[in-house]
């Protein structure tokens, strides 16, 4: 990356900034039809939801996405308060809906989502999307 940087960088001096710019589309389109290519459409992302209202989150989750939890007995680390856990994988397009149940169940919870490279399980496939 330093390498081609530096290529850029000359390249930008040498021919003009306008044509640096469209290396630099060309390098990013390239790069992200090699890692669709490699990848793959079907992007999963892995959900943490921490809560106290964590039974009612993984219903709205089931019902509204229909999309498996599975709950995690969680524990801050003074003690003090004892917190639900849920992890589940949803498809990149579920990501909107799933932040809007977990709102309208707790505007508090705590919400990690993250890319997950490979779901290996029978019953996990991407949900057809429908318009309403």
């Amino acid at each position: 990356m330093a390498m081609n940087t530096v290529i850029l960088c000359t390249a930008g001096f040498i021919f003009g900034w306008d044509r640096v710019m469209y290396s630099l589309i060309a390098y990013v389109v390239a790069y992200k039809v090699m890692d669709i290519t490699v990848e793959g459409l079907d992007e999963s992302k892995s959900v943490w939801i921490v809560s106290n209202k964590y039974h009612e989150i993984g219903q709205a989750i089931q019902r509204e996405l229909g999309r498996k939890v599975t709950y995690v007995n969680g524990e801050s680390v003074d003690g003090m308060v004892s917190n639900g856990v849920i992890l589940s994988v949803i498809t990149r397009i579920e990501e909107q809906k799933l932040k809007a149940a977990v709102r309208a169940c707790d505007p508090g919870a705590f919400v990690v989502i993250s890319n997950v490279h490979e779901v290996m399980h029978a019953h996990f496939h991407p949900q057809p999307t429908t318009v309403t």
